[in-house]
This record gives structure tokens, sequence and C-alpha cells, in this order.
């Protein structure tokens, strides 16, 4: 750099300490490699990795991480490791002061600032490509070519890239498995077994499965007494003298495994021992079903329920299942502060006896909270909320969780939507309500009814009352109730059952504006009547956990929901035959079905990338007693967490439109709903997060109506009425929650813009940007 002229006006000692460092910083910046000893080279990133596997093989994200792990090396100053670095390197041009005093500012900024470079000697590319080599051994891949070029930079040669090749060969594959000299007794509880092994003739040889194997024999075996047998005790000898790329396996128990892991266990003594009661200090006992509980007097958990929980009994074979369900049930009970269990040998006569101790410590039995939040939404509403709540955990003595919340939450509108008289306006709302809820561990239905099997349950009342209060809309009202069966019928499949449930809407008040809204559409008016809704519903949901062997985790949601048919099938026995305009307790009810459905796929890349995949729908059709859903009942699409390219309630239903107010928003909902969403995820350093998505979607009416016209559903023309839009968001994950910006780009409105072509968005881009600050991912 042949001139450099910087000046620094201002006063205060950090002012001149910045100054001096911003000046320092522009005069080193010309070099980050004037330190460097002659041969020595500064590592600038990966130029290129190709990882080339063979025809019809294709790597999961587990074998592509550990092909492309080992030369991933960050460089100095790295943006997005190995490939992108960013043009400030404060790191480097500190560590190329000269430094010739050990003390003062400067210094004091060389050892908070300074980097040490990282050199190619530092990388070792030779010794990382050994390690590629060897990772790739545990899939299968022997004989892997491996080669690398370090390439320096024109402008600097004592710069350079490193650029890897990895061509993988044709991996071996599973011949014949099969199990190799057990224990007659234990081979008769392994071989069963073996059609569900993790190991099938034919695909490729993975030493990650071959461990999930050991898991999984050794855990059939400890759920068949075996205690104190553990993976470690399994070998595999694996031959590859057939030739082909075949190697056979032979799975076998390793030589020297101690003698009371090779025999079965039963249970002698099972004691529960109840602490933390807040009792006198004695203690007392009794005994179910040759169970023995101690406690300290009063029990305050019935014995039955208790019982129901414990699932190991004296006498039974060990089962290390049984054993963990047992201390799942403790845990879900959800009046132990802690619960842990404790097996020794049993001290018995006989050698092959295990006794067997649960300790649970009563947590305290009333809990309160206060919960503070800070909402923001997508429909530009900000404003603090506070929730008060009391909990007994223990009502009844049989575990049943009730509790009591108080909840209130104030709003200020900050944008969006121009109110009637064109002003942005500041526009007031409140919520106010109380919950009551009593959550019970177990389905109260019939004996008749209640399963034998062994799986969660449990069934939830809740009765509460909600005021809503929407300053220049209305005030409302709601009572509600509800009873809910929940419950699982394996580990992948949930159930979700209310047998009941009742909503009541009232409206209080309304504003002039708008009834005006209301009496221009006929179909807005009747959604938010005052009515009742009754209804029942069913939701099944079926959520298939990664895996190893297939780590794309797979979601799937259904539910659907019926209203009124009850009520007006008693009114029609009892001869009541009107179409429309029933009531119930002098209020008219709500009649419709409604469907919805969301799949949801999350495909692994590799550990730091990943693609996430969601569609959803639904439909809901009003009849008999009504002619439209109720406004709460309704689809509306658009916001932080549907198409983030524009607001909630900002579109449909189809290519409807309505003139921009603070009320438009009231009748841009429909029956029909479709969405996509696709979502790029991808690591950009540590915790910190990034992600480009692809959303489309919009409603529609069922039924043509002359207030929204363009609004009903049709085949034709379908493509052109879905919004589209993309974005690009950023995520910072601290473990226990995810903070998300998403910033959309809208690209297509379904409605007509006055814009031709598919791209018809009428704003500038800049002004048509949506930013959505949200907690949580999407989905």
């Amino acid at each position: 750099m042949d001139k450099m002229i910087y000046k620094c006006k201002g006063t205060g000692r950090l002012w001149t300490a910045f100054c001096l460092l911003a000046a320092m910083a522009l005069l080193a910046s010309c070099s980050t490699t004037r330190k460097l000893a002659d041969g020595e080279m500064l590592y600038v990133g990966v130029k290129k990795m190709d990882i080339v596997a063979p025809e019809k093989v294709k790597l999961n994200s587990t074998q592509s991480s550990a092909a492309s792990s080992p030369l991933s090396v960050k460089p100095n100053n790295s943006l997005y490791a190995p490939y992108l670095r960013s043009p400030f390197a404060l790191g480097l041009w500190v560590y190329n002061w000269d430094i010739k005093r050990e003390k003062g500012l400067k210094w004091w900024l060389y050892r908070k600032l300074a980097k040490e470079p990282v050199l190619i000697s530092d990388v070792q590319p030779e010794l990382r490509l050994k390690m590629v080599e060897n990772n790739m051994k545990d899939f299968g891949f022997y004989g892997t070519r491996l080669s690398y070029e370090v390439i320096p930079k024109k402008r600097n040669p004592k710069k350079a890239h490193i650029s890897y090749r990895v061509e993988l060969p044709e991996p071996f594959r599973y011949g014949s498995i099969e199990l190799w000299e057990w224990l007659p007794a234990m081979d008769s509880i392994i071989r069963p077994s073996m059609p569900f092994s993790e190991l099938k003739p034919g695909d490729r040889y993975d030493v990650n499965l071959l461990n999930e194997e050991r898991q999984r024999i050794s855990e059939r075996l400890r759920n068949h007494g075996y205690y104190f047998f553990q993976p470690d005790y399994i070998e595999f000898l694996v031959d590859t003298t057939a030739g082909n790329k075949t190697a056979d396996v032979r799975i076998a128990l390793k030589q020297g495994v101690p003698a009371n892991a090779l025999r079965p266990y039963r249970l002698e003594n099972v004691e529960v021992l109840l602490t933390g009661n807040d009792g006198d200090g004695g203690r007392d006992s009794l005994w179910v079903d040759s169970v023995k509980i101690v406690y300290e007097p009063p029990i305050n958990l019935k014995p039955n329920v208790l019982m129901r929980a414990v699932k190991v009994r004296p006498g039974q074979i060990y089962s290390a299942a049984r054993q963990s369900r047992t201390q799942a049930n403790f845990v879900q009970l959800g009046v132990f502060k802690f619960a842990n269990m404790t097996i020794t040998a049993s001290d018995t006569l006989k050698p092959q006896g295990l006794d067997m101790q649960i300790r649970g410590d009563f947590a305290l039995p009333i809990e309160t909270d206060v919960e503070v939040d800070v909402s923001s939404k997508s429909n530009n509403l900000l404003g603090p909320g506070l929730t008060l709540s009391v909990t007994n955990r223990n009502m009844f003595k049989r575990a049943e969780n009730f509790s009591v919340r108080l909840t209130g939450s104030y709003e200020w509108q900050i944008g969006g939507r121009k109110q009637a008289s064109g002003n942005s306006g500041l526009m007031n709302s409140y919520e106010l309500g109380i919950n009551f809820n009593l959550s019970v561990p177990r389905l109260l239905v019939p004996r008749f009814l209640q399963a034998k099997r062994d799986r969660s349950e449990q069934t939830n009342f809740q009765v509460g009352t909600d005021l809503m209060n929407r300053h220049s809309y209305f005030r409302m009202i709601s009572f509600w109730g509800n009873a809910t069966y929940d419950f699982n019928s394996s580990t992948r499949n949930y159930h979700s059952i209310v047998p009941f449930k009742l909503n009541y809407t009232y409206l209080l008040k309304t504003s002039v504006a708008f009834d005006s809204v209301t009496m221009r559409n006929p179909t807005v008016a009747q959604s938010f009547s005052n009515q009742f809704i009754p209804s029942m519903s069913y939701t099944y949901t079926y959520d298939r956990a990664a895996t190893y062997r297939n780590p794309n985790r797979l979601y799937w949601q259904t539910s659907i929901t019926q209203a009124g048919n009850i009520i007006a099938g008693l009114q029609k026995l009892f001869g009541n035959d009107k179409k429309e305009g029933k009531l119930f307790l002098n209020n008219r009810y709500s009649q419709f079905l409604k469907l919805t459905t969301e799949f949801i796929t999350y495909k692994s890349v590799d550990n730091n990338n990943q693609l996430a995949f969601r569609l959803m729908g639904g439909i809901g059709y009003a009849y008999g007693n009504s002619t439209v859903m109720p406004y709460s009942e309704q689809f509306y699409i658009g916001g932080a967490n549907s198409i983030r390219a524009f607001q909630v309630r900002n579109i449909g239903p189809g290519s409807y439109h309505p003139e921009e107010t603070q009320y438009s928003y009231l009748d841009q909902t429909g029956d029909i709903k479709i969405e996509a969403n696709l979502e790029y995820r991808f690591t950009i350093y540590e915790n910190f997060k990034g992600a480009f998505f692809l959303d489309a979607g919009n409603v529609w009416l069922l039924r043509s109506e002359e207030q929204r016209p363009g609004g009903q559903f049709s085949l034709k023309g379908l493509l052109d009425e879905l919004a589209f839009g993309t974005g690009l968001g950023l995520r910072y994950d601290f473990s226990f929650i995810v903070v998300r910006a998403d910033l959309g780009v809208p690209l297509h409105a379904p409605y007509d813009t006055g814009k031709s072509g598919y791209y018809n968005i009428p704003d500038k881009f800049l002004k048509g940007l949506v930013l959505n600050i949200a907690i949580g991912y999407p989905f």
C-alpha cells in the first residue's frame, strides 16, 4: 500500500483506543502472511472436495459426514467452514503487528485479539486423508483412492487452498449371517428374533449396524432374565475369503464372559420406598400383590394407583423393559420429585435371585407458577402477557393433577393494516381468561374398554372462560369445556379422542364500523353470531423418529371433527325436523364436519444440513343447522409459521382481495386450505443456524359468495391462486429454545395486482419484504 491517510476525531480513552485499533488494522491489512517463515503457507480453506461413490451407491448423512468431516478444517476468520472466509481477518492482522515491548495498550490488544495463523502444515492433508480412509472402512469401503492438491493463490503464493478427491470403491456387502456357538438356553432366546435383525444379506457392510445388532441381542437377553449381560460380550467373526466383495458374519460370544452373565435371574423381592412425605419421621409398611410398600405415614398415594405403575412382581424373570417402564410410570405420575431403582443380588440361598428397590421422593403437593412474557405476533400485535397458575399434583390421592390458570394479555397494534380513516393509529386489545384443568394418569372408561396391554394413558377435563376485547372491533366472551382421552398404541402411534366439547361464544359489544362490515357480508356476520359449538373429534398421530438405518424423521397427523350431529339427531328423534334455525338452550348451534391433515418429513443431508418438507391441508363443510362454520373453525393462511412472505390473513380466499382497511382481515378466511413448505436448514457457526425456504398455499370457499368474488375453489386456475414466496432465515439455538428471524420475499400474489406475469408483486422489492420474528421452528 503506497499511501494511507487516516483521521480520527473524538474524545475519551475508549474512543482513542478504538481509533488506534482501527488505524493499526488498516495499516496491517495489506498482509496477513508477513510473519510466515520461508516454506510456510497460510491455509485459506478448501477449494474443492470431490467425494465420488460408485454408480448406484448412495451415501447416507452419517457416511457423507465420515468422508467430509476430517477434511473440513476451519481456516482463520472462517465464515462457512471450510469454504468461505470473512474478508475481515482481524485476528491475523493483529497477529502481524510488531510488538516491541510487552506492556501498554498495544500489547493488551495483541493478547486479546491476535489469532495464530492456520498453516498448511497444521492441516496435515495426508493425515486427514488417512482418517477418511479408516472411517470409510467402517462402511465397507476398502481400497479407497485418495488424493489432494495444494493450490497457492496467484496474488500471494504464501496463501493456499487445498482440493481433495476421494474415490470410493464398491463396498463389501453382507453374505451369510448366523449365530455361532451360543449356549443352548441363550440360542433359544436369540434365534427366534433373527428375522428382526438389523443385519440383512446383501446390505452394505456397516460397523454401526453391527453395534446396533449387539445392542438388540443384549436387550433381548436382558428382557429374558440375563441381568448382567452386556453388549460388549458379543463379537462378530467376519470372513471375506468368499470373494465378490462379500462378508460372511458369525455372531458369537466372546471368550472370558463372566459366569453371572450366562445365566438368567428372577426377582426375589420387590420393595417400593416412598419418602419426602413430611411425616413424623417414622415408617410403616404394607404388602400389595407380594410387593412391600414402605412409607412415611400418612400414605398420600392410593396403593392401587401405585401398583398400576409398578410393572414388576416377585417371582418374575427379570426384564429390563419392565424395569424401564416402571421407572417411566413413576415419573409420569407427576407426584414425585425423582424416582430411581436399585437392583442387588438377593441375600437368600437362591444364587440366581435379585432384589429390586423402587424409590420415589414426593414433590411438594402444591406448585405455583408466574409467567411473564412479551409477544410479537405476525398480525402486528405487540404486548405483555401474564399467567398465574396454582397446581395440586395429587388432588384425590390418585395422582390427579388439578390446576387453575389465570391469564391476561394486553396488545398494541404497531403497524400493518390501515384503519378506516387511513391512519395507522394505536389500537389496544386485551384478553382475560380462567381455566380449570383436571388430568388423570389413566383412561376413565368402563372396565370392558380398558386395555390390558401396557401403554401411556391420560384423561383430561377442562372448563374455562375467556374475555376478548379487540379495540375498534368487538368484545366477545366465550365459555368452553371438554373431555379428552390421550393414549398410544405403540411407540409410533398416538391417539387423542375428544368425546365431548362444548363452546359457547357471545358478542357483548360491537363497533359501528364492525357492524357495517358484517352487514355487507352476511356470511361473516353468521360466523360471529352467538352460538353453541357442540363437537367431538379424533386425532391420529404417526411419529417415526430418526434412526441410524433411516435417519429421516416422518410425522403425520390427521384430525376429524364433527359438530352438532348428536343434538340434531336427538331433536329429530323428538320431532324437530327443521333444517335450519334449530336452537339449543335458546341459542343456535353449529353443525359441520372438518378434516385436517399434516405431513412432515425431515431428510438429513449430513450432520450440519437438513431438508424439511411440510404438506398440509384441510376442508370444512357446514350443513344442516349452519351455512357457514364458526369463525374460530375457519382456515386462514400467512404469517410466521405459514407463508412467511405474506402477513397472516392477508391472502385469500382464492383470488379475492378486499380493499385494505383495518377490518379487511375478517373475511380472508375459507373452508379449504392447501399449504406446502420446503426449507433447507444449515449450520452457519455452532449454534447459529440458517435456512432457505419456499412457501406456497391459499384458502378457498366451498360455496360461491357474491361478497367475496373469486373465493370459490376450482381446479381451473388453481396454480395461479396459490400464493408463493421464498426467503432466508436466521436462527439461534439455545438448546432449550430457538429464536428465529425469517425474511420473506413474495413472488406471486393470488389476486389481480395490476401487473402481468407470474411475478406480480405491486410494491417495490424492499417494501414488499416481510420480517417474521418467532420462537421455535415453523414446523
